[in-house]
């Protein structure tokens, strides 16, 4: 992985001439979005910005893959010529038939270097965990409302993450997340999304539906969630490219 976790990855930002710091306050609900509106559209996507003061204990960064050099910059890449073929290679890699001693054995070597790809689970707590709350309240987060027609607050760069009921195959997806209390959201997917058909999936089972979500960690994380990948493929596979 290119980054430990997103201060290194903003530290680049910075340190590249591509990060803009406001230290003023800039409310989350519209003002923020405006302002990050306007950047946006300048020449070449502008700068990534982070909102240092946003009326909470939590700094905002956005527009952060807003270019072509900070997207190849996220997946420390020169270019992102190269991604293209690194999703078709691992579709191509995951797809070729298995049957033959020959292709079997052609097979190896790119089976080896996939299993280099895989993500390792630890048995202990990972540093998502280093501080736990019992008694969550997400509202202490500067959650932002877009546009004034909005329904509310929406956590709009959330990385999600479900699992197939009866496989137990993960996706990881981003869908919009509406705030309606310190600890209720509701899940914006559309239905042909692998995470509305796990939801499906546990509706049929009448089973209770995990779901874990993640906010920041590397960038490549965000970028898988949004990654082109067919249905039954792990995300994080991809990420190990990185």
């Amino acid at each position: 992985m290119a980054y430990r976790n997103l201060r290194e990855f903003i530290r680049k930002l910075d340190n590249a001439g591509e990060l803009i710091r406001i230290k003023e306050f800039i409310d989350p609900v519209l003002e923020i979005t405006e302002v990050a509106d306007r950047v946006s559209k300048q020449k070449n996507g502008g700068k990534a910005i982070l909102f240092e003061n946003t009326g909470t204990n939590f700094p905002i960064l956005i527009n952060a893959f807003g270019s072509e050099e900070r997207m190849a910059m996220a997946l420390d890449k020169e270019d992102l010529e190269s991604i293209g073929k690194d999703i078709e290679n691992l579709i191509g890699t995951l797809s070729e038939p298995k049957d033959g001693l020959f292709v079997k054995l052609k097979l190896l070597p790119k089976i080896k270097n996939l299993t280099n790809l895989l993500p390792k689970v630890y048995k202990s707590k990972g540093r998502c965990q280093d501080v736990i709350d019992r008694n969550p309240d997400i509202t202490k987060f500067p959650i932002l409302k877009c546009w004034p027609q909005d329904g509310g607050k929406f956590i709009t760069l959330p990385i999600v993450h479900t699992k197939d009921p009866e496989s137990g195959i993960r996706n990881v997806g981003m869908y919009r997340m509406q705030v309606f209390e310190k600890n209720l959201t509701g899940m914006h997917w559309h239905k042909h999304k692998t995470g509305a058909r796990h939801y499906e999936g546990y509706k049929k089972l009448n089973k209770k539906m995990p779901i874990a979500v993640a906010l920041g960690g590397d960038p490549v994380y965000t970028y898988v969630a949004t990654a082109p990948l067919p249905d039954n493929i792990d995300e994080y596979m991809l990420a190990g490219n990185y």
